[in-house]
């Protein structure tokens, strides 16, 4: 094996990259190459600083295979995939991680290598809303190294073998004498030990230069017309304003509260003077459920505290529904101003989802609503026009309404 010829292999996919995927191409150029010992790094790895590679992995791979993993590394940089993970077992989030890069990488006509982790079921869906799929069993693991990370958790050694693992703790010593980006030699000089994980204050930082650059890298490659398909999709939704729900929920509610000054005079008993006082209307609220199955209790029962909360503050009657196909049969629920909103006992549900039939029934019941909140991840038949009340969609996924306010919910 020649060092010089993998270094001309790297070199070159990575100015092919330039060329023909210049979004890509610009992620790349912001890690930079580092030969890593083979001991933790099999294959390739990143700490959101670099890219890592193992020379005997390169070696292997054709230059399109090489073209795919330096654009793999760089999106778990640009997606911030290291500042994400939360509370999940590490090997589960790692490789909910891959099954989400994967596919974005496949259809931009990048070749994986053998043993990249793909499954049709997962294209289009983000990490965290793979994690719940995934089965508790670790049969499987990621090609790459996540290497920004720490492992908490007992049997999370992903991208690591039982040997890596056992030998951690000898190596902490000599890791620790590397500077901060990991980049010390080892003893015979060619090749980097591993990294220590990051910081949460070196994430916080890092996550903030991750989304300048992808939004340069967006920018360049929109201006010469290479963008589209499912990575320009993934981008726009990235790069949207992200704004609590809970923040947007609160602003959306609180401006159909109808509160206004009254100068009516009062009873005689309370003096001659006539001053201004808050009048508060109540204010006629309903609220929709998806019960097709794809919303979870525990989701479900967090927006309605939510709402529940708001609801006191500006005095609202609510009326509660539930449809998947049709309305549940124990609907509606009627909650006063005064009552705690809460998630019924039951609802059935479980089937398709079509959004008609809840507008039909408000239009049977000759309502007019002050607003309609429909909680929902917005996959199933919308009606072809829209009512003439104010609509928020709180949507979990990725689809959008034909018409009415959209709030991203996760």
């Amino acid at each position: 094996m020649d060092k010089q010829q993998i270094e001309t292999k790297l070199a070159a996919a990575r100015t092919k990259l330039i060329l023909d995927k210049p979004f890509l191409g610009a992620l790349v150029m912001r890690l930079p190459m580092q030969e890593a010992n083979p001991d933790w790094c099999p294959a390739t790895a990143t700490d959101a600083k670099q890219f890592y590679y193992n020379p005997e992995f390169i070696d292997q791979l054709s230059l399109d295979e090489t073209q795919f993993m330096l654009a793999h590394e760089a999106l778990h940089c640009a997606l911030s995939h290291f500042a994400r993970r939360q509370h999940r077992n590490k090997l589960h989030w790692d490789m909910a991680c891959d099954y989400a890069i994967n596919p974005l990488l496949i259809e931009d006509s990048l070749k994986p290598p053998p043993g990249s982790l793909f499954l049709p079921q997962f294209e289009g869906m983000t990490a965290e809303e793979i994690y719940p799929l995934l089965d508790e069993k670790d049969d499987e693991e990621p090609l790459d190294n996540h290497v920004y990370d720490q492992d908490n958790t007992k049997g999370s050694g992903a991208g690591k073998t039982e040997k890596d693992i056992s030998n951690k703790n000898d190596q902490t010593e000599t890791e620790n004498e590397g500077d901060e980006s990991g980049n010390q030699q080892s003893g015979d000089g060619s090749a980097a030990n591993q990294p220590p994980p990051l910081t949460p204050d070196e994430a916080e930082t890092l996550n903030i230069q991750w989304q300048q650059r992808l939004a340069g890298a967006a920018q360049q490659a929109m201006q010469v017309g290479k963008l589209d398909g499912a990575m320009a999709r993934m981008v726009d939704h990235l790069l949207q304003p992200q704004l609590p729900w809970r923040l947007l929920l609160a602003r959306y509610m609180t401006a159909i509260a109808r509160d206004d000054f009254s100068y009516m005079r009062p009873s005689r008993r309370e003096g001659e003077h006539i001053l201004p006082s808050l009048r508060s209307n109540q204010v006629e609220l309903v609220v929709a459920l998806d019960s097709s199955g794809s919303i979870q209790d525990h989701e479900m029962g967090e927006f309605l505290s939510e709402i529940n909360a708001l609801k006191g503050q500006m005095r609202a009657r609510v009326t509660l529904l539930a449809c998947d196909s049709a309305i549940a049969e124990d609907a509606p629920w009627i909650y006063e101003a005064w009552e705690d909103f809460q998630l019924p006992t039951k609802i059935t549900g479980g089937g398709g989802t079509s959004f008609e039939p809840i507008f039909e029934w408000i239009s049977a019941q000759g309502m007019q609503p002050d607003l309609l909140v429909y909680f929902t991840d917005a996959e199933g038949a919308f009606p072809t026009q829209a009512p003439h009340y104010p609509v928020i969609w709180l949507v979990k996924g990725k689809r959008t309404p034909p018409w009415g306010q959209r709030i991203q919910l996760n």
